[in-house]
């Protein structure tokens, strides 16, 4: 399983959580950099089995306060689809 490490300490912003999303998983160049654009590239072009660790969490959601909780719904719902697909490789993520 790729496991991907994103930093909460340096995510102080909604752009800058777009950002290190789009280059920890290779979202360029068509990534919108906005939360409906973060559910369609989860949903439908993130290659699984992956899991996102999310060390630092909560000086993220210190940080991106009501947009943290909406994150943090998009890959929850991302994992419950994987599960409802019964797909063998899934979405996952932890906060940490």
């Amino acid at each position: 399983m790729k496991e991907i490490i994103l930093d909460g300490e340096i995510l102080n912003s909604e752009p800058e959580f777009h950002k290190a999303m789009s280059d920890l998983l290779d979202f360029f160049p068509y990534y919108g950099r906005n939360l409906d654009a973060l559910r369609d590239r989860l949903s439908n072009d993130v290659e699984r089995p992956v899991k996102i660790v999310w060390v630092n969490s909560n000086y993220s959601k210190r940080c991106l306060g009501e947009c943290f909780n909406k994150i943090v719904q998009i890959f929850e719902q991302t994992k419950q689809q994987d599960i409802q697909f019964h797909w063998d490789e899934k979405f996952d993520y932890i906060l940490k």
